[in-house]
């Protein structure tokens, strides 16, 4: 009954900025590794942002780094997506995903958020 919720989404001009949250609930013992994905119509899904379980170390894609912070909250079960001069380009859904172990095992599962969308205007 592990699941991610995200939220966020929504539409925006270009060179404007969103923030997405994607938090962890159910029976959650812990959370190592947590990314974003995106996926725009046609397209592969891509990885865009990955961060560690300490939040200590992260990565991004190429076409995102300087505009888009990939930030995590523990106590919380929260990560976030601040993005920042948005371009059309990055119009897609975007997707939470996480490595989660439950209450009830010992080893870690991975999870996917729903997906929520992202519209950028020119």
């Amino acid at each position: 009954q592990v699941q991610l919720v995200e939220s966020g989404g929504g539409l925006v001009q270009a060179g404007g900025s969103l923030r997405l949250s994607c938090a962890a609930s159910g029976s959650v013992f812990g959370i190592n590794f947590m990314r974003w994905y995106r996926q725009a119509p046609g397209k592969r899904r891509e990885l865009v942002a990955t961060i560690s379980s300490g939040g200590g170390v992260t990565n991004y894609t190429d076409s995102v780094k300087g505009r888009f912070t990939i930030s995590r909250d523990n106590i919380k079960r929260t990560v976030y997506l601040q993005m920042n001069n948005l371009t059309p380009e990055d119009t897609a859904v975007y997707y939470c995903n996480a490595d989660i172990r439950n209450s009830y095992e010992y080893y870690y599962t991975n999870y996917w958020g729903q997906g929520t969308q992202v519209t950028v205007s020119s």
